[in-house]
C-alpha cells in the first residue's frame, strides 16, 4: 500500500517510522512522475511489510520539498530511523529502486 505524505503527516509517517521508507516526491504535471508509478508499486508490493511507500506531491507539500533540498522531480528518498540515507532522481529502473531498498535492509 502506498500512502500519501503532507506537510502534517510527513514526520510521523516517515521521520518516526519503524521501517524504511521510500518517499516519492512528485507533481501532478510531471511526465516523468506519472512514469515511475507502476515501478513504484512494483517495490511497494515485493517489500510490502518490510517498508513503507510514500508519496509526497511537492506543489502542494512545498515546506518538506524546500527541507529536503529537493531540486528536481521525480526524486525518491529512502529514509531509515529518520534520516535519508538514499536519493535518486530522475527516471529510475525498478532494479536501482528495488537495490536502493534492499542496501537499506542489510
Amino acid at each position: 500500500m502506498i500512502k500519501t505524505v503532507t506537510n502534517d503527516t510527513f514526520e510521523a509517517d516517515v521521520l518516526k517510522s519503524d521501517k524504511p521508507v521510500l518517499v516519492d516526491m512528485w507533481a501532478a504535471w510531471c511526465a516523468p512522475c506519472r512514469a515511475m508509478e507502476p515501478a513504484i508499486a512494483e517495490v511497494a508490493k515485493e517489500f510490502e511489510g518490510k517498508i513503507d511507500v510514500a508519496k509526497l506531491n511537492v506543489d502542494e507539500n512545498p515546506e518538506i520539498a524546500q527541507q529536503l533540498d529537493v531540486m528536481s522531480i521525480p526524486t525518491m528518498m529512502l529514509f531509515k530511523n529518520g534520516q535519508p540515507v538514499n536519493r535518486l532522481v530522475g527516471l529510475s529502473t525498478k532494479e536501482r529502486l528495488t537495490g536502493a531498498v534492499s542496501a537499506a535492509l542489510a
